[in-house]
């Protein structure tokens, strides 16, 4: 599972807005928002690096967080 903080995703329609940018990247992924954190769960087959570019190319400010 890959997880990332998300600074710029403030509301809803930012989350549907990550969960299409991460489905576009892999649409198998499993996705699990958490607003309220402005966090991604993800259950993808790509690896972090490759999810985590995808968010930063489309203007996220993403971040990987430990697991």
């Amino acid at each position: 599972m890959h997880r990332f903080r998300i600074a710029n995703m403030k509301c809803g329609g930012c989350a549907k807005g990550v969960t299409a940018l991460l489905r576009q990247a892999d649409p198998l992924a499993e996705i699990d928002i958490k607003l309220d954190t402005r966090e991604a769960a993800v259950t993808s087959a790509l690896d972090t690096a490759r999810l985590e570019q995808a968010l930063r190319d489309a203007g996220w400010q993403a971040e990987r967080i430990a697991a």
